[in-house]
């Protein structure tokens, strides 16, 4: 929404009572602009390029399904958890801004590719952790958002998926040769045990040169 704002603000005033109508002309554009370029292989070999509109002609939502709701539920998560000492509210609208600028076209779909990656990383023996991932960027590659699913939260996952993170914030800076111009979200689901809500969120947020070495 604020994305549109910031898109007509400049443009002439209309009457009171007619913004739908503009709002639909731009999102009819984006459906029958092409598709951007972007380098496939910054997620590695066998990365596609999906195409969705920025403004959705469909309500946001519109499916009703849980899958759908997945995005909602993890921005609450972070927009309702306690935050350490060193992290401020500042740095907690950054992280809401960075995982709401998911394609609201596809978030039914990556609510349900989630959902299926926690019911996977859950069925493994006691003792095991298994690990399930997916990377997306925005058009301009200077975003990047990781989602992982792992058996269970423990210090040893989450030392383990920060340095995922980080090592995969350095590969694409380097490949790109913009490391100041990137930043990395890692957001990490694991199932929840007691009962009391169906996973557990945990984020991670990086920006600029890692400043990893190659012994790192």
């Amino acid at each position: 929404m604020l994305d549109y704002l910031f898109r007509v603000a400049d443009e002439p005033p209309i009457a009171l009572g007619h913004e739908p109508v503009r709002y639909y002309e731009c999102a009819a554009a984006d459906a029958a602009a092409p598709p951007a370029e972007i380098d496939t292989e910054l997620v590695g070999p066998g990365g596609i390029l999906v195409s969705t509109p920025l403004l959705p002609q469909a309500p946001a939502e519109s499916g009703e399904t849980r899958a759908h709701l997945v995005l909602r539920f993890i921005l609450e998560d972070r927009a309702t958890s306690m935050l350490r000492n060193w992290v401020s509210e500042s740095d907690r609208l950054i992280v809401l801004s960075d995982l709401d600028r998911l394609p609201v076209g596809i978030r039914e779909e990556w609510g349900q590719l989630l959902l299926n990656m926690l019911d996977d990383v859950a069925q493994v023996p006691e003792g095991d952790v298994k690990w399930r991932f997916r990377r997306q960027f925005d058009a301009d590659a200077t975003r990047q958002t990781l989602f992982a699913c792992a058996t269970r939260f423990g210090e040893d996952v989450q030392a383990s998926f920060a340095s995922y993170v980080m090592l995969r914030h350095h590969e694409v800076a380097e490949r790109t040769g913009r490391p100041d111009d990137l930043a990395t979200l890692g957001v990490l689901l694991t199932p929840n045990y007691d009962g009391s809500r169906p996973w557990d969120t945990t984020m991670i947020r990086t920006h600029g040169a890692s400043g990893l070495t190659e012994e790192d």
